[in-house]
């Protein structure tokens, strides 16, 4: 689905004002700046029961640390694993099941397109634009999930697959990981706005993860290449079909691109990716707009529901704690 109606400039705003708030670089990332969610440290061990670091259920099974279950024994297996104080009561053989504990696998995935960059006036507005909101976000998850020695991963899109890393736990890849989100908060050059491919990210994405991780979407999911939103879904339901757990967080500015509340006076509607202008006044258009991103919205909703995806609206004027308590969520139920 293309970006509709992403931007809008009023025509009594000084463009010059506009133009130095889209230039402006937003700080660097620093990993001391989300000491601020330290205490969801303290939450995760609460939640996951007398949290032990790096200590997370694996979908493999061995026979080396916790009893999960009986099964029968089948004829030619070996004999040690044989609970034979069961076989003295029941006079069958079972044999112990146990699962085996390692760290857990996280893949955060982000949206680099043009349009995440909206709102452009967002210093003006004091909140983080799309982009922005999102890359703290991921670097708040990369210091929960540094805490717990977890394996971390990093993949950004837009037109094509611009960066993927392989999940690890160390001091080095982390530092890579914080270095590629800090490349994120520089708005591309004006004119250079890059459209979004998300159909074919997804997929290559989805290919390039080889083991069951946990996968964190970033994404307003608006897709500028041609194809219905079939296809859209057929790519996230991708990540579900290789036994991913998948959270989808998507990134809007609710009050403009979901409400669309803008005042009725003219402006000029810049779609951030293609750069597409359509002048109107919003009353003209509201209708219209909020019916299609009306059914977008529900439909996306729907389809996560079905491949059991967990779908997070995540508001950039609501904070990050929206995004952060899902997380913790999906990993107690990993667990």
């Amino acid at each position: 689905m293309a970006p509709f109606f992403i931007a809008a400039k009023s025509h009594e705003l000084d463009t010059s004002i506009l133009r130095i708030a889209y230039l402006y670089c937003m700080s660097d990332l620093n990993p001391h700046s989300f000491q601020q969610y330290s205490h969801l440290e303290l939450l995760a061990r609460q939640v996951v029961e007398g949290f032990i670091t790096g200590l997370h259920k694996s979908p493999f099974h061995g026979f080396s640390v916790e009893f999960a279950e009986h099964r029968l024994y089948n004829t030619g297996e070996p004999t040690k694993h044989i609970d034979w104080k069961l076989y003295g009561r029941t006079d069958k053989m079972f044999v112990k099941r146990y699962e085996e504990e390692t760290n857990l696998r996280c893949h955060i995935i982000i949206d680099h397109s043009g349009s995440m960059y909206f709102p452009e006036d967002a210093d003006l507005q004091k909140v983080d634009n799309k982009i922005t909101f999102s890359a703290k976000c991921a670097a708040s998850m990369i210091e929960l999930l540094k805490m717990q020695r977890d394996a971390i991963g990093l993949s950004v899109f837009a037109e094509e697959v611009e960066v993927h890393t392989p999940a690890k736990s160390t001091v080095m890849h982390t530092q890579l990981l914080y270095h590629e989100l800090n490349k994120l908060l520089t708005p591309p050059p004006s004119g250079q706005a890059k459209k979004t491919f998300t159909v074919d990210a997804l997929h290559r994405i989805a290919e390039s993860i080889h083991r069951r991780s946990l996968v964190m979407i970033f994404s307003d999911m608006f897709d500028t290449g041609e194809g219905d939103t079939d296809k859209l879904f057929a790519a996230l339901q991708h990540l579900r079909h290789n036994k991913h757990e998948v959270i989808l967080f998507h990134v809007t500015d609710k009050k403009h691109e979901l409400e669309f509340s803008y005042e009725n006076r003219p402006y000029t509607f810049v779609d951030m990716e293609t750069g597409e202008e359509v002048k109107a006044h919003p009353n003209e258009v509201r209708d219209a707009y909020l019916n299609a991103m009306s059914k977008f919205h529900h439909e996306l909703k729907l389809r996560c529901g079905q491949y059991r995806i967990d779908f997070v609206e995540a508001d950039i004027n609501e904070g990050y704690a929206q995004v952060l308590m899902p997380y913790l969520l999906k990993r107690t139920r990993m667990v």
